[in-house]
């Protein structure tokens, strides 16, 4: 193979990294450090290693942000459970994966001839990326980047929070009791339309429960699962609205 072969190929794993992320490198020097493994870089500063580092206190302080703007009700307690879970090496792995960052990685020899690229090497180039847009773009242009892939994990994770799906669990109680199936009913929405929250009650049959509110529809329906879930098994409902 030629230098110049070789040189093509790099420039389309660069090229194809850009496009995942949706940005474009004005240091294709600093993106190709942020994909390069300690297995092949010549010495480990010449690594991904000091960059996932800074990458990953900024991928929390993003995510942070988010959360505190997405969910105003919800405790420190919440909010940092929830953080915990987006921000983590599986999370991170996962979006690498989404992304198909594994075909941009530059591994050594014995690494890249696996079949399966490990998750902690996964979840480090991302983080590594976190800091290279950074780097290279500044602040605006890494939040658009974390807010883009992470949205979809915040809401997933709050939608399951403490391992519970109360849409799911409604469902398959309505099913059991033979009442139905359960009906998302919109009842109201306030606020502008960067920031608007919805008032949702479920209905089953003819008996309509408890209505709640919540930053988004997703979350509004969550909140009112369990209050439908509460209700039918004698509890009071636990987020209850006017």
């Amino acid at each position: 193979m030629t230098e110049q072969t070789v040189t093509t190929e790099l420039a389309d794993t660069l090229a194809f990294c850009e496009q995942a992320l949706q940005y474009q490198f004005r240091d294709r020097d600093l993106l190709l450090r942020c994909l390069t493994h300690a297995s092949i870089a010549r010495i480990r500063l010449d690594s991904n290693e000091r960059l996932e580092f800074l990458g990953d206190a900024i991928l929390g302080a993003i995510v942070c942000d988010q959360l505190f703007t997405m969910y105003p009700e919800k405790t420190e307690g919440e909010l940092t459970r929830v953080k915990s879970v987006v921000v983590s090496r599986t999370s991170c792995a996962k979006i690498s994966a989404d992304l198909e960052l594994d075909r941009c990685l530059q591994l050594g020899k014995g690494l890249a001839d696996h079949e399966t690229i490990p998750s902690s090497i996964m979840a480090a180039v991302f983080e590594s990326l976190v800091a290279g847009v950074y780097l290279d773009g500044g602040f605006e242009a890494v939040s658009q980047l974390v807010r883009r892939v992470t949205v979809p994990e915040i809401e997933r994770t709050v939608e399951t929070s403490h391992g519970k799906n109360y849409k799911s669990l409604l469902q398959q109680l309505s099913q059991k009791s033979c009442r139905g199936m359960p009906i998302y009913v919109l009842l109201d929405e306030k606020g502008p339309d960067h920031s608007k929250c919805f008032k949702i009650s479920v209905r089953i049959g003819d008996e309509a429960f408890a209505p709640t509110w919540g930053p988004n529809k997703k979350e509004a329906e969550q909140r009112a699962a369990e209050n439908a879930w509460c209700q039918i098994q004698g509890q009071d409902p636990p987020n209850a609205a006017e």
